[in-house]
């Protein structure tokens, strides 16, 4: 290539060097160069940075969720249709009835969450396909409300749970979101945790006040509950008690189960740190130079040694890499180890 069309790789230039002082004792330092596709930061007082950042994460977050109106347009759906065929069976179903409405609507929530009292129970072999058939829909449709808005809710209440937990000090915006995304998956655990035990009293205390039961036994209740193990030898019994279990069964064992996603979510997390840690603090060797040497020129850039310690913490797989060096390769049509503008037009 002509010295006068001096091109730098592609994947080097990712650095650049600065330019040299007259100083002969000055080092050379390398700096990294911002991607000039890259969006340059609208400069304003922090809070109106901080409120953009937290109206641009709500945004994502709607993009990554779908509203509440249309999870609980699915569920309305669906237990209205439930309620009605469990209604038009109620003399085919065998137990303790308060209102034929109700118990219908309380024996849909029972069934697709897999709680299963026994206190209501299909007789016949029409309602007993029926509920072989609504079971596995119901948990569908809880699956589904537990990976969409049951996330939703979560990080929904992370901001107010960092403000909670920084109340004493000034925290702006922008420190709150850049909190949140250190933290992500440990906030989430503790948000569905501290629901969870909200829960758990709230439905204690009702069974105690309502449902007449001693304090171990509304525990022992709440707890087979939540779990969905559903004994049976205690349960909701009267008609408030029902109509307070249509609510409270529903988002206590969904709250369970998202509190469990998230504490293995952290879990992981914490493994990866870990790795990321080792990664970095380990000693640099000579078959660690080789292994990072993808154009084997004897020489290691920094974007190959990135893409090696990336490789080795497991951000990326060697599968990956060559993947991204293939489309290189095609767009590389002079075959120059470089791209440029007329590259792209060729390939293209």
């Amino acid at each position: 290539m002509a010295s006068g069309d001096v091109r730098n790789p592609l994947l080097s230039g990712l650095v650049d060097p600065v330019p040299q002082l007259n100083s002969a004792s000055t080092p050379r330092r390398r700096r990294f160069r911002r991607v000039k596709s890259a969006p340059l930061i609208d400069l304003g007082s922090p809070d109106v940075i901080g409120e953009r950042s937290l109206q641009r994460s709500e945004s994502i977050f709607q993009n990554l969720h779908p509203s509440f109106r249309k999870v609980a347009l699915y569920l309305v759906v669906y237990l209205g249709l439930s309620t009605i065929c469990f209604y038009l069976v109620r003399d085919q179903i065998s137990g303790k009835k308060t209102n034929g409405f109700l118990d219908s609507l309380y024996l849909c929530i029972v069934t697709m969450t897999t709680v299963g009292y026994g206190d209501l129970v299909p007789k016949s072999d029409a309602t007993k396909l029926f509920a072989c058939a609504f079971v596995f829909t119901g948990m569908a449709l809880v699956g589904h409300i537990l990976t969409k808005a049951a996330d939703y809710l979560v990080e929904k209440q992370e901001i107010l749970l960092v403000r909670a937990l920084h109340m004493r000090q000034k925290v702006s915006p922008t420190d709150i979101l850049n909190e949140i995304e250190t933290h992500r998956a440990k906030y989430k655990c503790l948000t569905a945790f501290i629901l969870l035990i909200v829960l758990i009293f709230i439905g204690t205390i009702f069974l105690v006040k309502v449902e007449k039961l001693d304090i171990v036994d509304a525990f022992y209740c709440v707890c087979s509950t939540i779990t969905t193990l559903g004994y049976g030898d205690e349960s909701f019994k009267t008609a408030a008690g029902r109509i307070f279990a249509v609510f409270w069964i529903l988002t206590s064992t969904i709250c369970l189960a998202q509190f469990f996603l998230y504490a293995a979510e952290l879990n992981t997390e914490n493994r990866q740190k870990a790795l990321v840690k080792w990664v970095l603090n380990k000693r640099i060797t000579k078959l660690d130079l080789e292994a990072a040497d993808l154009d084997d020129d004897g020489v290691v850039g920094a974007a190959e040694f990135i893409l090696y310690k990336l490789k080795e913490m497991g951000k990326i797989s060697q599968e990956d890499i060559l993947l991204v060096m293939k489309e290189f390769e095609d767009l590389d049509v002079d075959q120059s180890g470089t791209l440029s503008n007329c590259d792209i037009m060729l390939a293209q």
